[in-house]
C-alpha cells in the first residue's frame, strides 16, 4: 500500500537507478504529456513529499530545470530495471512513464496526476501539503496547529487529510488510533493528545523507512505486522475481542471497540 514510507523507498529506488545519469529516451503514456520528449536531460534526484514523487531533471543546457511529478495513489509503483530485462511488475497496459538511460529503465504503472512542471513550481502540486512525516520539513507542532483547526472533525478522517500533515495512509491511520486508544470517530477537538498521535504516526513511518515489509507491531513475520489493519473478526492482540471493520470518509477502517470505545 503506496503510504508515506513506501514513496519514500520508491524514490530512493529511482534515486540509486538514474541519479547523475543523461536520459537516452523516454514514453509518455499520459494524454497530456504524450509528445513529450526528455532524452538529453540529466536526472538531478529523485525525491518524496507525503505521498507524491518528484523526480528533478536538468536540460541539455544545463539551465533549465523540471520535475516530473507523479502520486501513486492506492495502485501506483515504480520499477527499475536492467537495458534488456523484461518489464515484469504489471501487465503493459497500465504503464503510463518510461524513463530510459544507459544504466537503467525506469517504469512507472498506474501512475496518477503525472505532470512535468518549472522545479521552481513544485508548490503548485505539492505546496497545500502538510509538515512531511519522513521529510526535512517536519513540524510536529504545526501538524497538531492544523489539525486542531478543524475540532469537529473525526480524527479518524483529520488524520489521512493530507493539508494536516504528509504520509498517513489507512493503515496508518487505523494503527495509530489503537495504539493511542483513540476510537476513529473521535472528533479532534475530543484528543486528548493530539501532540503524541502525531509523533507517534512520525515514529512508525520512520520505523519503515528502508523496508518494504510495513510493521507496526514490530515483527515481520506474515500476518503479526499490524494491531488491527486487516485483521476484521480476529481477536484483539490487547484484550482479545474481535477487530470490527466499517467504513469512515469512503475508506475502510479497522478498529478494536474495546480498546477504542466510541465517545
Amino acid at each position: 500500500m503506496p503510504e508515506g514510507d513506501t514513496v519514500w523507498n520508491t524514490a530512493r529506488v529511482l534515486h540509486r537507478a538514474l541519479a547523475g545519469a543523461r536520459l537516452t529516451g523516454s514514453d509518455f503514456r499520459v494524454p497530456g504529456l504524450a509528445t513529450v520528449d526528455l532524452a538529453g536531460w540529466t536526472v538531478r534526484e529523485s525525491a518524496s513529499r507525503g505521498k507524491h514523487l518528484l523526480l528533478r531533471l536538468a536540460g541539455p543546457d544545463g539551465g533549465s530545470r523540471r520535475t516530473l511529478h507523479s502520486h501513486l495513489r492506492m495502485e501506483g509503483t515504480w520499477r527499475a530495471y536492467a537495458p534488456g530485462e523484461r518489464w515484469t511488475a504489471r501487465p503493459a497496459h497500465l504503464i503510463r512513464v518510461v524513463l530510459r538511460s544507459p544504466a537503467a529503465v525506469a517504469v512507472g504503472y498506474h501512475l496518477h496526476e503525472v505532470a512535468l512542471v518549472p522545479t521552481d513550481a513544485e508548490a503548485t502540486l505539492v505546496g497545500h501539503l502538510g509538515p512531511d512525516l519522513l521529510g526535512a520539513d517536519w513540524d510536529p507542532a504545526e501538524a497538531v496547529r492544523r489539525l486542531a483547526a478543524r475540532p469537529e472533525v473525526t480524527i479518524g478522517e483529520a488524520l489521512l487529510d493530507q493539508r494536516n500533515l504528509a504520509g498517513v495512509g489507512n493503515l496508518y491511520k487505523c494503527e495509530v488510533l489503537f495504539l493511542r486508544g483513540l476510537s476513529p470517530w473521535t472528533p479532534v477537538g475530543a484528543v486528548p493528545d493530539l501532540a503524541g498521535t502525531v509523533t507517534l504516526a512520525q515514529r512508525l513511518l520512520a520505523a519503515n523507512r528502508g523496508r518494504w515489509t510495513q510493521s507496526t507491531t514490530g515483527s515481520l513475520h506474515r500476518g503479526q505486522t499490524s494491531y488491527v489493519y486487516g485483521r476484521r473478526a480476529q481477536p484483539c492482540r490487547r484484550c482479545g475481542t474481535a477487530i470490527d471493520k466499517r467504513d469512515l470518509d469512503d475508506r475502510v477502517t479497522y478498529w478494536c471497540p474495546t480498546c477504542q470505545p466510541t465517545p
